[in-house]
């Protein structure tokens, strides 16, 4: 199912790689079966391909280090953050070794006139907005899951629910501090708001999942926390009449800080997960940003677009508490839905279309997932054409599993039919690998090209990405 190739062992030197790493890094080095296993956790199907070894730097220069160790011995190196990744990006289908960066979590500066902050690989989302929020300041690029590092989430290029005002990583990372395959350390840009000494190299880092370099720091814009943040909930007939009324919004130039739109079954699911009570019909989770006066009238003029799409209600709610719960929620639906269908596995896919496109391609969608007979949810972030759909699959049911190759294959092709994406924020990793010539065409031999001049024998993350030969 990964789409990429069939695993074989490196040919490298490990034993001496090893050997000489546990030299360096003692018992920063580990290679017990569970820890290993920990480092190949995917939330996806994908089979589970473990590393030979789990390495944990403190520093960039230990990070150069080890990657001169494993280039020289011709090992591989697969970054690790924190194993939320979605695609098999951190599996070893050909060995070698885990680098794990989550000690590499230091905030190193932030600077508040300039609205910017640079950290350590590993901090997590969450450590870095505990950090800023005292400063009235925050990180907004929200991808649901709080445990997520900066360095994971610049590498896989995520976005997530407040993407439609904020943008993505690709928005939102000033410059990487990367160790190349040489063990060279390169900063891919300074501080200033713009450049245009030379090519692009943050632009060309930020997205490549550890195949062309390791991000060991990562600079990123940094926002004020908004005067007014109000939440609301509305629920629709009908799944066309909540995207139209979104992209109605976003036409007139409302201030939508966040989008979200959940399927029927998905709402069912967060009912009896969360205790939320919410009518089981298609539902827009909305937030807005704004001053006191701005950020109501944004929520006036959105009730009005709305009802006229057919909304059968509108809750607004602009208490911490009350937003806070309504977007733990929002953040726990892989769970809620898959406790609602216990014994069964969850595969969590997305794709990205034109906004114009966005309700006849989850229209499609849904009449496909009930005519091949499959239990799955949508979760759109309909603000910029982005949804996710979750297949709840019996593995031991070949029917099933042949089912869902299909609807995937079917999701990915629909996409790019309508000009979209076969990913919209997951990546390719293993797992989106056999779509990537579909969407790129000849693009994907500049790819190879690049791949092979920044890292000619392969080893920086290998088997994600680019199809194999």
């Amino acid at each position: 199912m990964a789409g990429a190739a069939t695993a074989v062992r490196s040919k490298g030197d490990v034993a001496t790689a090893i050997a000489i790493l546990r030299q360096r890094f003692g018992d920063r080095v580990q290679t017990g079966e569970a820890i290993r296993r920990q480092h190949s956790h995917t939330l996806t199907w994908i089979a589970s391909e473990p590393p030979d070894a789990v390495v944990w730097p403190t520093s960039t220069e230990e990070v150069a280090e080890i990657v001169r160790i494993a280039a020289a011995q011709q090992v591989p190196i697969i970054p690790f953050g924190a194993g939320t990744s979605l695609e098999g990006h951190v599996n070893a289908p050909f060995g070698g070794i885990s680098l794990d960066l989550q000690q590499m979590n230091a905030i190193l500066s932030v600077n508040q006139l300039d609205l910017d902050a640079t950290v350590q690989a590993g901090v997590s989302r969450k450590a870095l907005n505990d950090h800023l929020r005292d400063l009235g300041l925050f990180f907004p690029v929200d991808p649901g899951a709080e445990e997520a590092t900066i360095g994971g989430m610049a590498a896989t290029r995520a976005s997530g629910t407040t993407a439609v005002r904020y943008g993505t990583m690709r928005d939102n990372v000033l410059g990487v501090t990367a160790v190349m395959a040489d063990g060279a350390i390169v900063r891919t840009s300074r501080r200033a708001r713009k450049s245009s000494a030379g090519y692009d190299l943050t632009r060309l880092m930020v997205g490549s999942e550890g195949t062309l370099g390791i991000f060991t720091e990562v600079s990123v814009r940094l926002y004020g926390i908004p005067e007014s943040i109000v939440a609301a909930v509305c629920p629709f007939p009908t799944l066309e009449g909540a995207v139209n009324s979104v992209i109605q919004a976003i036409q007139l130039g409302l201030g939508l800080a966040r989008s979200e739109l959940l399927d029927e079954i998905l709402i069912g699911a967060i009912n009896k997960h969360a205790k939320l009570g919410l009518e089981e019909r298609p539902t827009l989770f909305l937030e807005f940003h704004g001053t006191d006066v701005s950020a109501r009238d944004q929520i006036a003029r959105f009730e009005e677009i709305a009802r006229s799409e057919g909304a059968l209600r509108f809750d607004w709610a602009s208490r911490e508490e009350d937003r806070r719960k309504l977007w733990k929620a929002r953040h726990e639906a892989y769970w809620a839905i898959k406790s609602a269908y216990p014994g069964r596995d969850a595969l969590a896919t997305d794709v990205c279309v034109p906004i114009s496109r966005l309700a006849e391609c989850i229209s499609e969608t849904k009449a496909d997932i009930e005519q091949c007979g499959l239990i799955a949810s949508v979760l759109g972030h309909v603000g910029d054409g982005n949804f996710h759909t979750q297949p709840m699959i019996d593995m031991a049911n070949a029917r099933e599993v042949e089912a869902t190759k299909g609807f995937l294959t079917r999701l990915a092709e629909r996409a790019m039919r309508m000009d979209g994406t076969c990913t919209g924020e997951h990546g390719v990793g293993q797992g989106k690998i056999k779509y990537l010539e579909a969407e790129h065409g000849a693009g994907v031999e500049v790819m190879r090209r690049i791949k092979a001049a920044l890292d000619p024998d392969g080893l920086l993350n290998p088997g994600k990405i680019l199809p194999q030969r």
